[in-house]
């Protein structure tokens, strides 16, 4: 296939994309800092795509830059999951897409901090896996123990670190838009 043929599928790729996992422009403008109209060019085919354009995409959509040229698929389908740092904590993001809801491990150090709520929009859940969180959410300070769980609108002020000896670890479901989580169980027989 020609070099003009494989980008012409670019732009269609790139809506597909998009559209199957529920993301709107203006979420995929924020992620990226590309502008709503550069973004919908490209999809459209107006605009030729570069790495400049795709490189930001594939990294909100948590892609291969591969899945948006199209490259065939090749070698180990395990994802690898690229841990970073943020707010002294290990954020380990399991879910792929912008927008919606997204799920992250979070691995918390044991620090003697002050502890220094904030507030933003969205909505969190959090599951203990391991260790001991200590939770501050509007006035209640909570010590939670792996597989208790919490559930909160981040508008309240929060904050959360380790409550033991050694680190915690937490899976977080957080809802940029406030959207709040299901959590449905079979009922007791």
């Amino acid at each position: 296939m020609s070099i003009h043929a494989v980008l012409a599928e670019v732009g269609p790729r790139l809506r597909r994309l998009r559209t199957d996992r529920g993301v709107t422009l203006t979420a995929l403008s924020e992620a990226t800092g590309i502008s709503k109209s550069t973004l919908s060019r490209l999809e459209s085919g107006l605009r030729r795509p570069t790495l400049e354009l795709l490189l930001p995409i594939a990294q909100a959509h948590q892609v291969p830059l591969d899945e948006l040229v199209g490259a065939p698929e090749v070698g180990d389908p395990r994802v690898r999951i690229a841990p970073r740092q943020a707010h002294g904590m290990t954020v380990l993001p399991l879910t792929r897409q912008p927008g919606a809801i997204q799920a992250f491990k979070l691995v918390i150090p044991v620090r003697r901090a002050t502890p220094e709520p904030r507030t933003h929009e969205g909505y969190e859940w959090l599951y203990v896996l391991s260790g001991r969180l200590r939770l501050l959410v509007g006035e209640h300070d909570l010590i939670l123990h792996a597989g208790e769980v919490a559930e909160f609108d981040t508008r309240l002020p929060h904050w959360f670190g380790s409550a033991g000896d050694g680190p915690a670890e937490v899976l977080s479901l957080f809802g940029s838009q406030g959207e709040r989580m299901h959590v449905r169980a079979k009922p007791e027989r």
